[in-house]
Order: structure tokens, then C-alpha cells, then sequence
């Protein structure tokens, strides 16, 4: 049976496929015929926000388009402009991060649109050697760490541009993604008792949650979200950029490699271990644990739009995720069978499209 979440998704892609198709040819761009970053499981986090692959007609040059009609989406765009502009002027991590060039941006009635030059790479950063993914990571994160919402010079412009977390909204907002978890009701005991361990740990350590806090940080820093050209770092979305907990970042990306790279999780685990403080360390943890109840709860609130193998590989990547959420917590690496065990369930249960999505994405 298809799904009818899926299908609703499909239809809107039809549509304004057709009338962007239409506005772009009109700027003189193209739209590819294979738009790999609408399909497969794509539509279940898309929602009115559509990221193309084009070309610019007077020379072929690549692009990637980024254009909605909703009004929220819309915004998020106008955002992402703005902080690409603040980055830039405060020279954000400058020989560090560059921005791909803007080629166009308008605001009209039907759409918004952001029109960036496209980032060749002639290899992905998980296919780079181990050492240079390290230093690649390292120099990256401690560019973000750079920056202090207290003692930059462009503090009241960085503030304005992307807002502060403190302890309390990293409290505040947990506490809503256990709640939101529960309500779903996933009859999952254990996951209920993780859970509570999490809220425990999280609120006895809020000073150390603080303690690191108002360092500007990329908290959705993993390898799709930038490419390398070169010796340059380019990244490609500038809506993730917030102050907060300077390890957040640190957490997303460690949170990722679990999964992808365990051997580059464990040297930047033993470079924080090694060369900094234990509260440090604690902090980082603390915000492993924030983001991965961020992610179980994402595939949670997705079961009411799945089906057939999505609904049951979605089952699967809560149980996953709940596995990383417990090894944190008890200060250990996830077991190298239950990473296996999942991944070849995983890629047997994804469909072709999404399998095809995922080439060369990391």
C-alpha cells in the first residue's frame, strides 16, 4: 500500500516543481532532470522548503536553489541570508569556513529563493584518510569555539542575528521532547526509564551546561551540511548557527559518527579526555544526550506518516538511537554487533529511492 503521507508529499513536488520550473527559467536558471534531495525518505523532514540541483543558463554553471511558497519557510530563508551576511562581516572563522557564493536571492509573492553556487568535492569527508577527517573535524570546531557571545566585539550583532541557549532552554526544551516521546506512546518501558536517567543527569549538571555556554556553534554539524574544496571547509547550511553550549556541535557530529565512524569518535573522545578538563568532558556528554532525544524523538513523531518498511526500519532506528542514549549515559561506546545488526537491517529495509539519496551524501 503506498503511503499516504508520501503520496500527499509526491503530489506537492509535481506542483511546485512545475511553477518553480517556470519562475526560475524566467531568472535564467534550469532545474536538473534528478532531484535526489527531494526523494526518498526526504519528504518526512522537506516539509514546504525545497533544496534543487540547477544550472545557471548563460554558462552552465552548477547551483543549488533553495525556494518556498510557505510563509514560515520563507522566512527561515530570509534568515539563513542574513546570517550568511553577519558571518561574513564579522569574518566568522576567516582561512576557516567560506560561504558558497551567492548568485541570486529574491523575495516574491509566489516564492523566495536562494541561489548558491554548487561545491564540487573530489572525495567526501568519510572517504578521507582517518587522520585527516580528525584534524579536518578538530580545526573546525575549535573555529566555532573562537567565538564568545561575552567577550566579541560583534557580540550584540551575533546575538541579534542568531539568539542565545542557555541551561534552561536546553532544560526546557528536553523536557518537551520527553513529554512529546511519551505521549506517543511507544510502549517502551525501558526507553521510559532512559529517559527519566537523562532528565536526572541533565538537571544535576545545569551549571555545567552554563559553564560552557554563549559560544557561537553549528548545531547540525555533520558532513551534508558542508563539503571541502581544496583546503577549504564550505558551509552549506547557515540556518544551524546559534550561541549556546559550545559542545552542542561537538555532540551532533559524535552523535553521527557512533553510527558512521566509531574509530574517528573515539580519537576526538580521547583528544577532549586527553587535553581538556573532566567538566569538559562532562559537558560534552551532556549535550550527547540532549541531541539524541532530539533524534529519538524525530523518528517517533514519524511513525504516524509511515508505513509498510519505513514504519518498521523507524521502529528499528528508535531502538538504535535509544542503545546510543544509554552508552552515553553510562560513559561507554555503543557496541559494535548492535551497529552492525542495525545497519544491515537498515539497508535492507530501505527503499531504492532512498538508497539512491544516499549516495555520496556523506
Amino acid at each position: 500500500m503506498e503511503n499516504r503521507f508520501k503520496k500527499s508529499w509526491q503530489q506537492f513536488i509535481d506542483q511546485e516543481l512545475i511553477k518553480a520550473s517556470l519562475v526560475l527559467a524566467k531568472l535564467g536558471f534550469s532545474l536538473d532532470e534528478k532531484q535526489k534531495h527531494i526523494s526518498g525518505e526526504r519528504y518526512l523532514s522537506s516539509y514546504s522548503k525545497l533544496v534543487l540541483l540547477g544550472r545557471r543558463d548563460s554558462d552552465g554553471k552548477r547551483v543549488i536553489i533553495k525556494l518556498s511558497s510557505d510563509l514560515e519557510i520563507k522566512k527561515e530563508i530570509n534568515d539563513e541570508v542574513n546570517s550568511r551576511k553577519v558571518l561574513h562581516k564579522i569574518n566568522f572563522a576567516y582561512h576557516v569556513f567560506f560561504s558558497p557564493a551567492e548568485i541570486l536571492f529574491t523575495e516574491g509573492s509566489s516564492y523566495t529563493i536562494l541561489i548558491t553556487e554548487f561545491i564540487e568535492q573530489d572525495k567526501t569527508f568519510l572517504e578521507r584518510p582517518l587522520k585527516e577527517q580528525f584534524f579536518i573535524a578538530l580545526k573546525a570546531f575549535e573555529a566555532q569555539e573562537a567565538i564568545h557571545a561575552t567577550t566579541y566585539e560583534h557580540a550584540s550583532i551575533i546575538n541579534k542575528a542568531f539568539g542565545i541557549w542557555r541551561a534552561k532552554d536546553y532544560i526546557n526544551s528536553f523536557e518537551e521532547n520527553v513529554n512529546k516521546i511519551r505521549e506517543i506512546n511507544l510502549a517502551n518501558i525501558e526507553l521510559d526509564d532512559d529517559l527519566s536517567v537523562a532528565r536526572e543527569f541533565l538537571k544535576s549538571n545545569i551549571t555545567i551546561i552554563d559553564l560552557y555556554s554563549n559560544f557561537l556553534t553549528h548545531w547540525d554539524f555533520v558532513p551534508h551540511n558542508f563539503r571541502i574544496r581544496g583546503n577549504d571547509m564550505y558551509l552549506l547550511d547557515h540556518s544551524s548557527i546559534r550561541f549556546g553550549n559550545k559542545y552542542e556541535g561537538w555532540a551532533r557530529f559524535l552523535n553521527f559518527m557512533s553510527l558512521h565512524n566509531q574509530d574517528l569518535e573515539k580519537l576526538l573522545l580521547d583528544y577532549i579526555r586527553d587535553n581538556r578538563n573532566k567538566k569538559e568532558y562532562l559537558a560534552l556528554r551532556l549535550m550527547r544526550v540532549f541531541r539524541l532525544t532530539e533524534l529519538i524523538l524525530y523518528y517517533a513523531h514519524s511513525l504516524e506518516n509511515v508505513e509498510g518498511n519505513l514504519r518498521t526500519l523507524n521502529k528499528k532506528r528508535i531502538d538504535f538511537w535509544t542503545e546510543a542514549l544509554r552508552a552515553v549515559l553510562d560513559d561507554r561506546f555503543l557496541d559494535k554487533n548492535i551497529i552492525a545488526t542495525y545497519t544491515q537491517t537498515r539497508d535492507i529495509l530501505r527503499d531504492k529511492d532512498e538508497k539512491q539519496r544516499q549516495i555520496g551524501l556523506h
